[in-house]
């Protein structure tokens, strides 16, 4: 393995590429500098005047010459030290030169992009058809089928004629972006010495397959590559979006060649958008319950970005309750400046008689606390909703039963707060320990925050359908109140105990990975599946018991279909079952040798002047 020159230095190394398999090696050259200064360094001959002689040697012209340089260029001795190390450093750098060579490949590898910008067409055809046509054809002896798409694998390897042109017949394309460098890698590794990799590509995917074709070149394998780029000189798409509770902004862009005008969309509204090739340019929706998918009209040769599905929460708000008789402000405030909470605050001894997503208990006063408050409570929970019990002083006389996470056994004096789990409620946040604090065990659940004895500071239960939270700041005798983040934990916290997703949560990208706690039924554009991981490889809605999430193809990389051609050195295209290939002819055997005549010539020199 060894460091690409322009991951040390930044200066431009294709060049250097195209000559040597293993440019660092260049860097010993960087011994011809101690020579230099050591034959700099060295101290002149002592002269002896021979007045009968001076005439023969006085020369007039010596005055305008450097003798620095001239003892440099006189000595042969460091001509042939300095040639030495040139033919030691270029040998290193393991010089080549490309040169076609007839063999009879072992394997064929057939690498088939089944990525997004694959789907482009073109006189009723997309580009992958047209790749799976000619890779049938393509199709040798033994044969194996490597595909990439939301997912990079093999999915033939070494079988006959027969089974590979069934295998690529088998191949679906997917609306997710591809990896191409992988594909080709894998592919040369099945290929092994002496095989033959065909890849079958529209090469938009930039994520440096070339070095991939020059490493596998450099180990023998014959690449062949094959583009399949009509089409896409006409494509607008969406290529990000971004989402508050209430609003989504869209951002579309011209890739194609051509002013376009396209009207965008969404949830009954229709905005028109004029675009000058390259141009990008937004537009604002307001988000509806459940959100909504986004279309552009017309569409075009690339329909995988004319649209954005768009998820959101069913209902707009949430009903937020605080039970309280000492009003914490900085909780009421930080509850408050969230605009999909809806909150109430009332004073014990009270009714509950509608309906909330959630409760949260605040310095209530033990004598105060009706049953049937607490009976609503847990009615809460099992509904699907969440509780939360804040410390108090007096927490243990409360009588919270088992909605309080905590069996609390008094208070302490400056507890440091010691173990930190990374979580969804304390990514990003400084803990910081408080001047007091109820000291306890944890009945339930998890510590997500505790202090150094084990106390827990921030703990978490699911309880049947719902959810519960224990935060163990007294907010007098803490500062935590004062991060300017302080709402943004509480927004964390009532998401949670309602079980209601983030905007962000629920809009993805295709290609990445849906994960669930346990085996799921997910119902995509493809069908249903059970299962605890997903890939989103279509553009639509994942939709579970719970929750639907939108996945979008969002990748302006993915979206400027319009390919470079391959007209390069990197790129060899010959016909199908070829025999022949451009394969790297190493020269280090000829600068070794160099480098042992040059030795030899400086031995010779060193015993003629008498040196040896």
């Amino acid at each position: 393995m060894y460091l690409p020159l322009n991951a040390a230095f930044p200066v431009p190394t294709m060049a250097l590429q195209d000559v040597f398999l293993t440019p660092t090696g260049l860097l010993a050259l960087l011994a011809l500098v101690p020579l230099v200064v050591l034959y700099l360094l060295r101290p002149d001959p002592r002269e002896l005047a021979l007045p009968t002689a001076e005439f023969l040697v006085d020369d007039p012209e010596e005055q305008g010459s450097n003798p620095v340089f001239d003892r440099l260029v006189r000595n042969l001795l460091f001509l042939l030290q300095a040639l030495v190390l040139l033919a030691l450093a270029v040998s290193l750098a393991s010089p080549y030169v490309t040169v076609e060579e007839g063999f009879s490949p072992k394997e064929t590898v057939l690498v088939v992009d089944a990525s997004a910008s694959m789907a482009t067409s073109s006189g009723g055809q997309s580009r992958l058809a047209a790749a799976k046509q000619a890779a049938r054809d393509d199709a040798a002896g033994t044969t194996s089928v490597v595909v990439t798409g939301a997912t990079t694998g093999t999915v033939l390897e070494a079988e006959g004629r027969a089974a590979a042109r069934e295998a690529v017949g088998t191949i679906e394309g997917t609306d997710a972006p591809g990896d191409l460098r992988s594909a080709i890698s894998q592919a040369s590794s099945l290929a092994g010495e002496d095989g033959r990799v065909v890849v079958f590509s529209d090469f938009v995917d930039e994520s440096g397959w070339r070095s991939a074709v020059v490493s596998a070149r450099a180990s023998g394998v014959g690449v062949e590559l094959r583009q399949f780029d009509r089409g896409g000189a006409d494509n607008v798409g969406f290529v990000d979006r971004s989402l508050s509770e209430q609003r989504v902004t869209l951002s579309l862009a011209n890739t194609g060649t051509k002013p376009a005008s396209r009207e965008v969309r969404f949830a009954g509204e229709r905005r028109t958008v004029e675009l000058q090739p390259g141009d990008v340019a937004s537009v604002s929706f307001e988000l509806p319950p459940g959100g909504g998918r986004a279309r552009l009209v017309p569409g075009d040769s690339f329909a995988v970005d004319d649209s954005v599905p768009v998820s959101a929460p069913n209902e707009s708000t949430l009903d937020v309750l605080v039970l309280t008789n000492d009003e914490n402000r900085y909780l009421l405030t930080a509850l408050d400046v969230i605009d999909t909470v809806s909150l109430t605050v009332k004073r014990p001894p009270t009714t509950i008689t509608k309906r909330y997503d959630v409760i949260v208990f605040s310095n209530v006063a033990p004598d105060r606390l009706l049953a049937g408050t607490l009976e609503r409570a847990r009615e809460t929970v099992q509904n699907g909703g969440g509780v939360a019990v804040l410390a108090q002083e007096n927490l243990r006389a409360a009588g919270y039963g088992d909605l309080l996470l905590l069996s609390p056994n008094g208070t302490a004096e400056n507890r440091t707060v010691g173990t930190v789990r990374r979580t969804d409620l304390t990514e990003g946040f400084d803990f910081t320990s408080p001047e007091r604090a109820v000291t306890g065990t944890l009945k339930r659940g998890t510590a997500v925050v505790s202090y150094e004895d084990g106390t827990p500071l921030l703990a978490t239960a699911q309880d049947g359908r719902g959810r519960l939270l224990y935060y163990g700041y007294v907010e007098d005798a803490s500062d935590f109140h004062d991060d300017y983040r302080y709402p943004v934990f509480w927004k964390r916290a009532v998401y949670y105990l309602a079980d209601r997703p983030s905007t962000a949560d629920l809009n993805r990208r295709t290609g990445e990975l849906l994960t669930r706690s346990n085996a799921t039924t997910v119902r995509g554009p493809e069908g249903t599946y059970r299962t605890r991981s997903l890939t989103l490889a279509r553009v639509g809605y994942y939709a579970t018991d719970e929750r639907r999430v939108g996945a979008a193809l969002l990748r302006s990389s993915e979206s400027e279909v319009r390919a470079p051609s391959l007209n390069d050195s990197t790129a060899v295209a010959t016909g199908a079952n070829a025999q022949s290939a451009n394969v790297p002819q190493s020269l280090t055997p000829v600068f070794v040798a160099a480098g042992l005549v040059l030795v030899l010539a400086e031995l010779a020199y060193l015993r003629s002047r008498g040196d040896l």
